[in-house]
């Protein structure tokens, strides 16, 4: 079986000490888990201008991307994505549920309270430890 690395990016949109997740829809692969906002670098894009297009796509919202906060690569059954996170915040517009099944600001206190995607695990276990007060 032939495993694709796919180039994907992802945002950790920040608001005061929250960060949005999204839901995956019902009919996509990993159904229902939770994310973060992004998706497949273009061919001939940067990863900021995919982070970019993407939340315009998906929340219909311009974001102002910050410092890459790590990446991961993680092998699901059917694909390797090699996943970049940046910091981000909002520079226009209100979230909105495009694509995904739902939105929501959560503290990273939330998190445990979330079934998220395995590939973003990592982040999450980061996150907790830089940000657990």
């Amino acid at each position: 079986m032939i495993h694709i690395l796919v180039e994907v990016v992802a945002a950790l949109i920040w608001n005061n000490d929250k960060f949005l997740v999204c839901q995956r829809p019902a009919n996509k692969a990993r159904s229902l888990l939770w994310e973060f906002v992004g998706g497949k670098v273009e061919p001939g894009e940067t990863k900021e201008q995919a982070l970019i297009r993407e939340c315009q796509e998906e929340l219909g919202v311009t974001l102002s991307v910050g410092e890459a906060f790590m990446d991961v690569t993680h092998e699901y059954p059917d694909l390797t994505v090699h996943l970049t996170v940046f910091n981000a915040t909002i520079a226009e517009g209100e979230p909105q549920k495009l694509e995904h099944n739902d939105i929501r600001w959560i503290t990273v206190n939330d998190i445990p309270k979330y079934n998220f995607c395995p590939a973003d695990e990592e982040i999450l276990n980061r996150l907790q430890y830089a940000y657990s007060r």
